[in-house]
């Protein structure tokens, strides 16, 4: 990547603004252009905590994004490499995930999955037509441009991107997301350009029935399947989808990738091309139904990993020396989670908010708060003894990892009612609870995780004065307009009361 003049720097050109999204080793923030008041998405990499392959991969990324303009894709304007901080300055994306725009439609017809489809089957082509394979094709990674009705899919994210000149087939290494991985990355083939198509069928299949063709909880089950290309099309969701859209997914996942239907193919097939005669008209509620749930799974399991990722890296010496950067995880067994060879990143879990261009811009440092303040609450009814209260902020079948449960995943409130029943509030004479240095990861609208130490004083019934510490992390989601917390990860022994 060139470097820029010497006289270039950021702020001559941009003033910044408000924190849209965080990872690792980077914070996205809106920003100004001076010249012109247009609002855009400036990423701001800490190249100081950048290794040599982490700085390579970053020159790769934005070297993809220059040579990529077209309307349906997040578009690089602007790449300033500083001292210590290298900025990308990307489309400000409004629109948020296209998958939450569909289920908060009033109608929804196969022929609006066609136009979905075609608009990222233009992405596709585009980066094909250019060299670009994204190897990470997923909702997450399929925003809107704006709020308006009809805006724009825009592809984004090309953190795992690779160049690939021509028809070229090499084993590149293992990445991508193992529910949209192709069968020759998983057999570890050579593979170019139709890994991103394996991507599309699959999700133009949950576009038309709101659940994906390949699933299951354990990962060798599921890497299985999609090496075979064991999908089907079960009754009765499918007997009203068109023998056209079925044909065309068939083609898309074609286990063969020689004999996989290309971009340009597929924008040229009658379901795409002809969706006015050919894709149905009807309101498909069962889909909008079942992609509802499939978000809400997708953004909590996303909110889980990125609460383990903050458990495994969070203690009070990290907290006064690092923040958790580096972080590494070797397997996921979520069918949402990116993955790149051993080398997974913070920044590249997508459970998290640190994208190539930044979408939802809903204060979130007043919802980051209101996550504190509700954790704050929880534990304020744990200290109190106050079960009714402690019902109220969890979900019923909350899941948890702590170490009274011996390794186990915990589910459900029979575990907690014990202590509260039992212990709780009836082994000391005073209690103060004090939450220190907490990290609030926002996942969309309705999902947050927050990371933090607890430090815990009290006085025992023989008037002696204990302090305790541990290391916590809680899933919230946001149901019916209330938070809940969903999960939770305690490491390290506390008291009985301080539990929960």
């Amino acid at each position: 990547m060139a470097a820029p003049a010497a006289c270039t720097r950021f702020s001559d050109n941009y003033d910044l603004k408000e924190e849209l999204g965080k990872g690792a080793f980077s914070v996205v923030r809106r920003c100004v252009q001076k010249s012109t008041g247009l609002e855009f998405a400036a990423k701001i990499i800490n190249t100081k905590k950048l290794s040599a392959r982490d700085f390579q991969k970053l020159e790769r990324e934005a070297r993809i994004c220059r040579k990529l303009q077209h309307p349906n894709i997040v578009r690089l304007h602007d790449s300033i490499q500083e001292e210590h901080f290298h900025y990308l300055v990307f489309d400000l994306v409004t629109g948020g995930e296209l998958f939450e725009d569909i289920v908060a439609r009033e109608f929804y017809s196969e022929a609006d999955a066609s136009h979905c489809i075609q608009q990222i089957l233009e992405s596709v082509h585009h980066c094909h037509s250019n060299g670009v394979v994204h190897r990470d094709l997923k909702p997450e990674n399929l925003l809107l441009a704006s709020k308006a009705k009809g805006a724009a899919v825009k592809l984004a994210d090309f953190g795992l991107a690779i160049e690939v000149p021509g028809d070229q087939q090499a084993w590149f290494g293992f990445a991508g997301t193992p529910g949209y991985l192709s069968p020759e990355v998983l057999k570890k083939e050579p593979y170019g350009k139709p890994v991103d198509i394996w991507a599309c069928g699959v999700i133009l299949y949950i576009l038309l029935v709101g659940y994906p063709p390949f699933w299951d909880e354990d990962q060798h089950r599921l890497y299985a399947q999609i090496k075979i290309g064991a999908y089907d099309y079960p009754s009765p969701e499918w007997d009203t989808v068109t023998a056209e859209a079925k044909s065309l997914i068939n083609e898309m996942l074609t286990v063969n990738p020689s004999k996989r239907i290309t971009a340009s193919e597929a924008l040229k097939h009658p379901w795409i091309c002809q969706r006015e005669r050919v894709a149905s008209m009807v309101h498909r509620q069962e889909t909008v139904d079942c992609l509802k749930k499939f978000n809400a799974r997708r953004k909590l399991k996303g909110a889980i990993l990125t609460t383990m990722l903050a458990t495994r890296n969070f203690s009070s010496r990290s907290i006064i020396t690092k923040k958790g950067d580096g972080s590494q995880v070797k397997e996921s067994t979520d069918s949402s989670t990116t993955l790149e060879d051993d080398d997974i990143k913070e920044d590249k879990v997508k459970g998290g908010v640190d994208r190539s261009s930044t979408v939802i811009a809903k204060d979130p440092e007043a919802r980051k708060q209101e996550i504190i303040k509700m954790t704050e609450q929880l534990i304020e009814a744990i200290n109190t003894g106050e079960y009714e209260a402690y019902t109220k902020i969890c979900d019923p079948h909350l899941t948890a990892f702590e170490p009274e449960a011996l390794g186990n995943l915990v589910e459900g409130m029979d575990f907690h009612k014990f202590y509260f029943d039992n212990v709780l509030g009836k082994n000391c004479k005073a209690l103060n609870t004090t939450i220190l240095n907490p990290h609030v990861h926002l996942m969309g609208d309705e999902a947050a995780c927050i990371a933090y130490v607890r430090l815990t004083q009290y006085m025992d019934k023989q008037g002696q004065a204990h302090t305790h510490q541990s290391e916590e992390t809680r899933v919230w989601h946001k149901r019916d307009n209330k938070w809940q917390n969903v999960h939770f990860h305690r490491s390290s022994v506390t008291p009985p009361f301080a539990m929960k």
